[in-house]
């Protein structure tokens, strides 16, 4: 099978097509999956270049999610395989991290409620607690998990949604989703102030940020009392710096969040699962699809995520 392999870490040219054996599925544990689409995520970039959050062994096969078909018993399937391999042909997926696709949900709208899906739900949730009639302001927000948070931090209440985000067409594209008010996230040495004044000259209940570096001080200084900022990511490839002093005097919290340490609670991916999938089938919520490309292209999704050329969900396809 074909399948996009990284063999030492750096930037997109050490992205390789290579042919591997198809995986052999373990009954009761892991499945195999014929792929019809591969999710591509940021924790894609940090893993080729060699500083995720987590140690990566080489060779890897990138890919952390996929739809296609459960070779078991023919079934539509959105599997999170936790160990990649799903830039691929076919790709084993744990059983309890696999579900099935409901009919009226396309491939691209299954995979976009996969890692990103669960990711903006549970940090919204889970995470922040967030509650009706509080505010709160979403970063990165025309990317996969930011396109889902601001619709979903409506579905949840939310009184007043700002979002961040690097240009005026994605600013725009957030507005477009629900967001009320939107500011740009590269102006760092004035952020605190654009988020205070994009709330109607409040501070914010709840912040969700994923670039790293400066910019979590910046958000952190804008929360409210008992407000709560959610780190989720280092777009910047910096991990955030925040002063703790801040944090205690206003009663803040700072809150991490990752994923795939919620793979072994079936319970808690199940329930989110349900509710997304809940929320796409009546409309309440639409999966954005940034851009698809062909398995052999995967390094030119990478520059295009990289350079914040995109906005949702982008998908590699294996059938082409």
């Amino acid at each position: 099978m074909r399948a996009v392999q990284v063999s030492e870490f750096g930037g997109s040219d050490v992205l390789r097509v290579v042919d591997l054996p198809v995986p052999v599925p373990e009954p009761g544990r892991r499945v195999l999956v014929r792929v019809h689409r591969a999710g591509v995520n940021f924790a894609d970039v940090h893993i080729r270049e060699g500083n995720y959050i987590a140690d990566t062994p080489l060779p890897y096969v990138l890919g952390s999610e996929v739809v296609g078909t459960r070779d078991s018993d023919g079934r539509r399937v959105l599997a999170l395989t936790q160990r990649g391999g799903g830039y691929a042909e076919y790709a084993l997926a744990p059983a309890r991290t696999t579900f099935e696709v409901p009919e009226g949900i396309e491939d691209g709208s299954a995979l976009a409620l996969g890692v990103q899906g669960n990711t903006a739900w549970h940090i919204l949730h889970t995470s922040a607690r967030l509650q009706p009639r509080e505010s709160v302001a979403v970063f990165a927000a025309a990317g996969g998990v930011g396109t889902l948070a601001i619709q979903l931090a409506r579905v949840a209440g939310a009184d007043r949604i700002v979002a961040a985000a690097s240009t005026p067409a994605k600013r725009e594209a957030a507005l477009k989703l629900g967001a009320d008010a939107a500011v740009d996230s590269s102006a760092v040495d004035h952020l605190t102030e654009q988020l205070i004044e994009a709330n109607g000259g409040r501070r914010l209940d709840v912040i969700l940020e994923m670039a790293g570096g400066t910019v979590a001080q910046a958000a952190s200084d804008a929360l409210a009392d008992f407000g709560r900022l959610v780190l989720f990511g280092f777009a910047s490839g910096r991990t955030a710096t925040v002063e703790t002093r801040g944090i205690m005097l206003d009663n803040k919290s700072l809150i991490g969040f990752v994923l795939p340490k919620l793979y072994s609670r079936r319970d808690m991916v199940d329930h989110s699962m349900r509710e997304l999938w809940r929320a796409t089938l009546s409309g309440a919520i639409t999966p954005h699809i940034g851009g698809e490309y062909p398995l052999g292209e995967a390094h030119r999704a990478h520059e295009d995520l990289q350079g914040r050329r995109t906005t949702g969900k982008l998908v590699l396809d294996p059938m082409s």
